[in-house]
């Protein structure tokens, strides 16, 4: 058994519990030093929660009215964050893009958007290989600044355990900033609704601008009916979230319930299990299974009905609305012929669940130039593949989980103000995947608002 003890001192949102964990098999994780690690185990156990178990239990109810067709979720932000980057600013931008796309959305959808950051937390991503080489010199992989460092050297690339207090540390003054935003006035409807403005002003977005008049009359209305004064309409809620990879991170991050006496992952309101890690008996589906937070599992084309259930019975075995989602990211030329059959062969268990489009991860390709990319037309028809297949199985489109970034950067070819391959160059940022700039996020949302108020097949 892996056991984290750490007895310690009560806090608001319950008490540092004693678990013993399974010695199961645990993919993607790091090689450390234990003679460093165990230190870092205990500090991690002692640090105040990031999260509180009240906050994840709001999102599992809101996540319930998602399985139950009663709303929909906007999950979106960097693939793979990194330190040097938890910025004001950065935090600021990625913030605001994902207002702006939710505003769009709202209308679309006419009904509740749940806004889910990939942030704070996701400093950490698995590698395809244990390795890289580079002109004959080999070296540990890059696996996120939460294990260690992109730079090409030996001692960047050491798996580090002191990076765990950095990645918390960032981690906390990402949702302090957060918090600060999402309450304070910043998420405004009326500033949010005159920031997507801006992005209308040129004649390739004139398809969106009767979608924008009719938003622009809604939030008239409410103005002038004394609704937009409401302290609703200045704030909203707004859930981090992250993939659960290192364990050495997420374990000594669980507290207990002082109100309820069960385990919570206080690292983040909702966490999920990639398509590498979600081996039914392997360490990643164990620890979510114990947790009380909001649960994702990603789903590739070669997901089964068997497998599914299997998930299903191991991480929900009570199919509570709002535990678990599904995050299928088929691939643009896949969807439309895997997702049908899979949620028709799950017949009434489809809609215990909610269903989450990732519409990146299919479609990536390596460019002539080298660099990794992927394609808007082809995240916008795997979304378009995603609503026909749900439509055909009678179950409900429930989100888009979308990796994206607030500045106008060139990772992603394509879109109306379109970034060509050759562009790539200019500024390519990311030390992981590609992601969607300001301008393509921001026309996502109004093609699947589009998709939502009109349906799509």
């Amino acid at each position: 058994m892996v056991r984290v003890s750490t007895e310690t001192a009560g806090v608001p949102a319950g008490t540092t519990p004693t678990v013993d964990w399974p010695d199961l098999p645990a993919k993607q994780q790091p090689s450390w030093d234990p003679t460093e690690l165990a230190p870092v185990l205990a500090v991690l156990s002692a640090y105040p929660p990031l999260v509180f178990a009240g906050e994840a239990d709001l999102l599992r109810q809101r996540m319930a009215d998602v399985s139950r067709g009663r709303a929909f979720t906007l999950q979106g932000g960097d693939c793979a964050e990194t330190l040097a980057d938890v910025t004001g600013p950065n935090i600021r931008d990625r913030i605001k893009t994902i207002l702006q796309m939710a505003v769009v959305l709202t209308y679309g959808a006419g009904m509740p958007i749940v806004k889910v950051g990939r942030m704070a937390g996701q400093f950490a991503k698995p590698r395809s290989s244990d390795t890289e080489t580079r002109d004959g010199v080999t070296l540990p992989a890059y696996r996120g600044d939460m294990v260690n460092g992109f730079e090409f050297t030996p001692e960047a690339r050491r798996h580090d355990p002191e990076r765990l207090l950095r990645a918390y540390h960032a981690s906390a003054s990402t949702l302090n900033l957060v918090r600060g935003f999402t309450s304070g006035g910043f998420a405004d409807l009326r500033s949010v609704h005159a920031w997507n403005k801006g992005f209308l002003q040129g004649p390739a977005q004139a398809r969106y601008e009767e979608m924008a008049r009719q938003i622009d009359r809604a939030v008239r209305f409410l103005e002038a009916s004394g609704v937009a004064e409401a302290e609703e309409m200045r704030r909203v809620e707004f859930y981090s979230a992250h993939e659960a990879l290192v364990l050495d991170y997420e374990r000594p991050m669980v507290r207990r319930d002082h109100r309820t006496g069960l385990l919570y992952d206080t690292s983040s309101h909702f966490v999920w299990i990639g398509e590498r890690t979600r081996d039914l008996d392997g360490a990643h589906i164990d620890f979510v299974s114990r947790i009380r937070n909001p649960i994702g599992i990603k789903l590739g084309p070669t997901a089964d009905r068997d497998t599914v259930l299997r998930l299903m019975d191991k991480v929900d075995p009570e199919r509570e609305p709002g535990r678990l989602t599904f995050i299928t990211r088929m691939g643009a030329s896949t969807v439309r012929d895997v997702l049908p059959a899979l949620l028709t062969s799950l017949g009434d268990e489809a809609h215990h669940v909610s269903w989450v489009c990732d519409p990146m991860h299919g479609n990536t390709f390596t460019s002539p130039s080298g660099h990794k990319t992927r394609r808007f037309e082809d995240v916008v028809e795997e979304v378009r593949g995603f609503f026909a297949a749900h439509a055909e199985a009678g179950t409900h489109p429930g989100g888009i989980h979308v990796e994206l970034t607030g500045n106008d950067v060139t990772e992603c070819v394509g879109g109306v103000d379109p970034v060509a391959l050759d562009d790539l160059g200019l500024r390519y940022e990311t030390l992981c995947d590609p992601r969607l700039n300001h301008q393509q996020s921001l026309e996502l949302s109004f093609v699947v608002a589009e998709m939502l108020e009109k349906g799509v097949r």
